[in-house]
């Protein structure tokens, strides 16, 4: 495609090819008046990620296992129709389906060391507790006639 802004990046140095994405036009049903009925102003973008090789092995393999429930066949498809002209939908897919891609390749969160309470923090809380305990009991205790 000629004139689309620079090359795609995921993350880091890793970008998606222009040459493994496939767009196709339609007319949009979104905004537009009689503009939208002659115009194809809805992108649909497809990325073939079964047989890319634009991605790193691994993050192919995370990405494969995150979104396979957006797959169709290996291929992500992502649609824009929300704006009114071709070009403004065109970044808005290429926008989304790098988003998509980085998060589904980003690495798996730290897993959590359990930490234990720290032995002054529960005994504050107890003394405090039994504190407030004492004040509540001394409100009831007094005789009040």
């Amino acid at each position: 495609m000629e004139g689309m802004p620079g090359p795609h990046v995921i993350r880091g140095s890793v970008s998606l090819p222009e040459s493994e994405l496939v767009w196709r036009f339609s007319r949009s049903s979104g905004p537009g008046g009689q503009h939208v009925n002659t115009s194809d102003s809805q992108v649909e973008l497809r990325f073939d990620l079964a047989r890319t090789e634009a991605l790193p092995p691994v993050w192919k393999e995370r990405a494969l296992e995150r979104l396979a429930g957006r797959l169709t066949g290996g291929v992500l498809v992502v649609r824009a129709s929300e704006h009114r002209s071709q070009w403004r939908n065109r970044e808005a897919a290429a926008a989304r389906l790098a988003g998509l891609l980085a998060e589904a390749t980003a690495p798996p969160p730290r897993t959590r060391r359990p930490t234990k309470v720290p032995r002054g923090v529960n005994e504050r809380r107890l003394r405090e507790k039994k504190q407030r305990s004492e004040t509540k009991r001394g409100r009831s205790a007094r005789d009040w006639s």
